[in-house]
């Protein structure tokens, strides 16, 4: 995979110039249409020349025009709409990719739908071989499953139909997952198996487990379905994100959990030239394991500004769809029980300790409101501990449930607030079940608090558990309108030019990349990304129907519809 894409511009101009004097041509420019450049958000040019890289000129296309040379690659934009770059500052990339290779859950209704998929998959499945899935959700079926666990199936009926094939199916959130008995056995889940730490082997009154994994208990099985790793898979995953984020508009994607393995191959790809879309990543792995190796891993703008490697995540906690965030009181339709914390916190205090002593981000998920607190306090202790320390930008990926008390805190410490819309507006029809009216409107997703307080949001998508989709982003960051129809709490609602600024210039500033993209300006990326229509403008009840036109990374054309 060559990071040079043999590209049919929409029009390709070539015009010789007469004039000896004549500046140095570009190698690309856009015109033809409308390009913001959020220097500041609102602000329009008719065109903009690159060269290599970097933007060399911005301006009306009399001024533009002169840059064209014989081999200047133009791109018309038909009046489209071109913006920086979009940035996805929460996502797995490698998720995507394993997305679509696997069966495709979100739209069951029921539990029967996703067994006669598996089923389906197992009657073309050579005999021994994995089927996974990703993306039930046991709230968004329309019955309950016959003999279910706190609305949960149990794997009978998954089981019968493939007991040949062990078959792993995530939960949309991540945070559990569904084994049959084939994948129970290979992963050494019986009866006396006890519970890891983080995480709970769901069982029926009888004890008996019913294939249901929460959070740490899903790595029973994924481990031994990652000892099947290969180069070829990695590459093939790689490819297959790829195609998918370029066709979405991204032009950035911050990884949220990477190996050091993986973080080597994607160093490779990068220093060979081979990746399209440039990548932050934050490792994940145990402390003991990352130590000896953070100083050698740490990279940042390899391969040309493809790949920076500088931050480490943890999980605190789970996900309010498998009541695994860590709540401060407990769960309205769960009484007994207040979420999981993942990670000891003596463990997530060496981690800070770690990425003050190497230079690294801390980045956590947290969702839950005790979770949260408890990652605040983690980090005013180490920052109190080095005073000296500026400009950390140490983050809380997800920032989803908060305790009112701890809004203003994400400003008074400079954490920025990494969040994920679409997650609002997919979830919010049953978060008040989990939490109850009064902490629901006081805490969740309260986006305008955290911003109004002071904090710097960056958006993303946590896909493949949403759709790696930036307009998707925008949309549910400005509406927050669910498939009923209603929106969630709409007095958190971001206005536009918000929503946009979290896309680009605030997920720049949180991986250290705002004087490299966010905005178009002489001497940042040529990194664009090209609408159908104007985000700024166009009636809230089009927005489904605003299209990617084109993605611009580098100054070359990595994906076009036309």
């Amino acid at each position: 995979m060559m990071r040079r894409l043999t590209f049919i511009p929409l029009i390709l101009v070539s015009l010789a110039l007469g004039c000896a004097q004549a500046p140095e041509p570009a190698d690309f420019v856009i015109l033809g249409g409308t390009i913001h450049t959020f220097e500041p958000i609102g602000e329009t040019v008719e065109a903009l020349a690159a060269r290599g890289q970097g933007i060399v000129a911005l301006g009306t296309e009399g001024e533009i025009r002169p840059l064209i040379g014989p081999n200047t690659e133009v791109l018309d934009l038909k009046g489209a709409v071109a913006y920086p770059g979009f940035i996805d500052a929460h996502a797995h990339f490698l998720g995507v990719g394993k997305a679509q290779m696997q069966l495709k859950l979100q739209g069951a209704a029921t539990w029967k739908e996703i067994v006669d998929q598996v089923a389906k998959a197992a009657s073309e499945t050579p005999e021994g071989q994995w089927i996974l899935g990703r993306g039930w959700h046991q709230e968004k079926w329309t019955e309950a499953p016959e003999g279910s666990v706190e609305g949960l199936p149990i794997h009978n009926a998954l089981s019968a139909v493939s007991p040949d094939n062990p078959v792993m199916l995530t939960h949309a959130s991540g945070h559990a997952a569904m084994a049959n008995s084939r994948a129970m056995e290979l992963a050494g889940i019986g009866p006396a198996t006890p519970n890891p730490p983080g995480g709970e082997i769901v069982r029926d009154s009888k004890g008996r487990a019913i294939g249901v994994l929460r959070e740490t208990a899903e790595s029973l099985v994924y481990d031994v379905i990652e000892s099947e790793d290969s180069e070829e898979l990695f590459r093939r995953e790689v490819s297959l994100a790829t195609e998918e984020c370029l066709s979405m508009g991204l032009t950035s994607f911050q990884d949220a959990g990477s190996s050091l393995k993986d973080a080597e191959r994607f160093r490779e790809l990068a220093e060979d030239g081979e990746l399209q879309i440039r990548l932050s990543l934050m490792l994940h792995e145990p402390n003991d394991v990352i130590e000896p190796h953070l100083d050698a891993v740490r990279v940042i703008g390899a391969g040309e500004g493809f790949l920076t490697v500088r931050a480490i995540k943890r999980w605190i906690d789970g996900a309010l769809g498998s009541h695994g965030a860590w709540l401060l009181e407990p769960y309205s339709d769960l009484p007994g029980s207040a979420g999981l914390n993942t990670e000891p916190l003596d463990s997530m205090a060496e981690t800070a300790r770690l990425a003050m002593e190497h230079g690294y981000q801390f980045c956590t998920h947290a969702i839950g409101d005790r979770a949260n607190r408890e990652t605040l306090d983690i980090y005013q202790a180490e920052f109190e501990a080095h005073p000296e320390a500026e400009d950390l930008r140490w983050r809380i990926e997800h920032a989803q449930h908060l305790s009112p008390d701890d809004i203003p805190r994400f400003a008074q410490l400079a954490v920025i607030a990494s969040i994920q819309p679409t997650h609002c507006t997919s979830d919010g029809p049953w978060v008040p079940q989990r939490l109850g009216d009064a902490r629901s409107g006081d805490g969740a997703y309260v986006w305008r608090d955290l911003l109004e307080s002071g904090a710097v949001l960056a958006a993303g998508t946590d896909a493949p558990v949403e759709a790696v989709d930036p307009l998707a982003t925008f949309s549910s960051a400005v509406t927050r309108k669910m498939g009923n129809g209603r929106s969630f709490y709409p007095d958190q609602c971001l206005t536009r030019e918000e929503a946009l600024e979290a896309m680009t210039l605030g997920a720049a500033w949180a991986v250290f990349e705002e004087n490299q993209k966010g905005s178009l300006k002489v001497g940042k990326y040529a990194d664009l990304t090209v609408l159908s229509d104007d985000l700024l403008v166009v009636p809230e009840e089009a927005l489904d129907d605003v299209t990617v036109v084109a993605t611009i990374v580098g100054g070359e054309v990595r994906y076009s519809a036309r």
